[in-house]
């Protein structure tokens, strides 16, 4: 283990991560990992129950699927296996744009959706149309923006609707989770994984019958396929410490706003714990550094705040030296 933590340091030193996720490499990420098998194999069976259960917890909700892939794999499979009637997306910028897509494609490939609305996030105080369900991401990290979940409660109230979220950039960071009725996120951002997997947590059966075998949910739930085996492992140590690493993304999110204050483009209450967003061009000292290029451009630096995960508590913001700020 001396060994490994030698090595785990070595490679964080040699790559320092401005970016959204994964976050720099855990010792825990690696020293699990096990031979494993998904049948017959009662170790991972076992650790797999635990390492889900807690993952519930993070999410509120009360079952919950694991599946091979990105977050966006999660996020189309709600789109099709929950979505019906009339849905609102609530428009805050690229991610959101992503659940429109995914959304008019469930709509024109399933047929299970009969209307699709956006509105502005701005807007939300004072909409109140009946929706089956609104559809919105809780962290948006290509603004540094995040819709204060309170506010999507009383929305989905006012419109007698359920909540789906996309909790990719939230989950493990933020609160609240369980006011929402479905939410899918990856492994790799505030779980602190490693990436290959994606999870769909809800309270509410999923409503449409689906005929495709990968596409429908209950493929998975039923564990059909191969599942991310290795990537449970390595949460398995991971969630045992999950709240110290958590910290080291809260402890550098104070700091840094701290040092930017007068270049923040979003007030306190839709600051995310993620990462922030500035005004300002934020360059690399060397090219140890790799900084977030997000996917729409609005000009300013969106930097993230998962770097030092593997320092946990003791994170003191030292990572901030190796930016021209």
């Amino acid at each position: 283990m001396k060994n490994l933590k030698k090595i785990v340091q070595n490679k964080n030193n040699n790559k320092i991560l401005f970016t959204a996720g994964p976050a720099s490499l855990l010792e825990e990420n690696i020293s699990n990992l096990n031979p494993c098998f998904g049948r017959g194999d009662a170790e991972y069976l076992k650790k797999e129950k635990i390492v889900l259960k807690k993952i519930l917890k993070l999410c509120g909700q009360e079952k919950i699927a694991r599946l091979q892939g990105s977050g966006s794999l999660a996020l189309e499979l709600m789109a099709i296996n929950f979505l019906y009637g009339k849905v609102l997306i609530i428009d805050a910028g690229y991610y959101s744009d992503r659940l429109f897509f995914l959304s008019m494609c469930a709509k024109k490939n399933f047929g299970k959706i009969k209307k699709i609305k956006r509105i502005s996030w701005k807007e939300i105080d004072n909409f109140s149309e009946n929706y089956d369900w609104i559809f919105s991401c809780y962290t948006e990290t290509s603004l540094g923006l995040k819709i204060p979940i309170e506010k999507l409660s009383k929305l989905k109230k006012r419109c007698k609707s359920k909540l789906m979220l996309d909790a990719t950039a939230s989950i493990g960071l933020e609160k609240y989770h369980d006011l929402s009725d479905v939410l899918g996120f990856s492994s790799c951002k505030g779980l602190f994984g490693l990436t290959g997997a994606c999870f769909v947590g809800f309270k509410v059966k999923p409503h449409n019958q689906i005929n495709s075998f990968y596409m429908d949910i209950n493929s998975h739930i039923n564990k059909k396929m191969t599942g991310p085996y290795h990537i449970i492992y390595s949460l398995y140590e991971v969630l045992n410490k999950h709240s110290d690493f958590a910290e080291s993304v809260k402890v550098n999110k104070k700091i840094f706003l701290k040092k930017m204050d007068s270049h923040l483009s979003q007030s306190k209450t839709f600051q995310p714990n993620l990462c922030t967003h500035v005004n300002y061009n934020i360059a690399a000292k060397n090219k140890n550094v790799i900084l977030y290029q997000p996917r729409n451009d609005i000009g300013g630096s969106v930097v993230c705040h998962l770097g030092e995960a593997h320092l946990g508590k003791k994170a003191k913001g030292k990572i901030f030296n190796n930016l021209k700020i």
